[in-house]
């Protein structure tokens, strides 16, 4: 048996087009500081969290490495080059771990441009994990949501009712084998695994059933110029009031 229990999958592997940068956005520099690191730093106080992995853009290892060096990120034990996409990359990070990691141990994958993790989010996607073998991040919608036609997008089909839904993000957690498995699985049989999908979607795909933990409307994803605008006025607002 091995020491480790959970481990962060961190994936960086995002290019920054959207952002209009010649850099990738997670590598971005927030106040003196890479937005990857501001999403490291939360997973290196946090108690629970053993190690950390970071799938990483090929050609940007050695500044991950540096910037860790730098800013005390002594959790990262690995540095893993990124695939085509973003469920490559994460099949790269899952499968470089098998000799790492037991199979009962907990992968928890998140976006290396959510840099806001609430602390008391993380805590819960683990404990959920512990009890049933996976959790994912999810919040409850408050805008209404309609259908389009798919003939002219421009008009409804039909009204969901908002109770019925949630939305989900990272972090996300799983129990190491059958994450393992699952991956295998789906590259195999070309299961969940193009277009925006994800860990979870692919998850539900192959048929599991996943259980929702508590999210945080601060969670955000740094996508555009006006998500990097949000991140700096959180970070620069009273640290009281914001990671709440």
């Amino acid at each position: 048996m091995n020491s480790i229990k959970n481990v962060a999958v961190v994936v960086a592997g995002g290019s920054g087009t959207r952002m209009g940068q010649d850099i990738p956005k997670q590598f971005i520099n927030v106040f003196d500081k890479p937005v990857l690191i501001y999403t490291l730093e939360s997973f290196q106080r946090h108690p629970d969290v053993d190690a950390i992995a970071v799938v990483c853009i090929d050609g940007w290892q050695t500044m991950v490495d540096a910037y860790a060096k730098q800013f005390n990120i002594d959790k990262l034990k690995w540095i893993i080059t990124g695939g085509d996409s973003v469920q490559e990359s994460i099949r790269n990070g899952v499968e470089h771990l098998e000799h790492e990691l037991d199979p009962e141990d907990i992968v928890i994958i998140h976006d290396g441009i959510r840099p806001l993790i609430d602390a008391n989010v993380l805590t819960d996607v683990i404990r959920v994990c512990e009890r049933y073998g996976n959790a994912v991040t999810s919040l409850p919608y408050n805008e209404q949501i309609f259908v389009i036609n798919q003939d002219d997008p421009s008009i409804t089909v039909q009204y969901v009712p908002r109770e019925q839904l949630r939305r989900v993000s990272t972090p996300q957690a799983y129990r190491y084998g059958k994450l393992l498995a699952a991956y295998r699985k789906a590259f195999k049989e070309n299961i969940g695994i193009h277009g925006s999908s994800y860990t979870n979607t692919m998850m539900v795909d192959l048929g599991e059933t996943l259980h929702f933990a508590k999210g945080s409307d601060k969670n955000i994803k740094l996508t555009t110029k006006g998500d990097l605008e949000l991140f700096k006025a959180y970070i620069t607002a009273d640290e009281d009031t914001w990671l709440k």
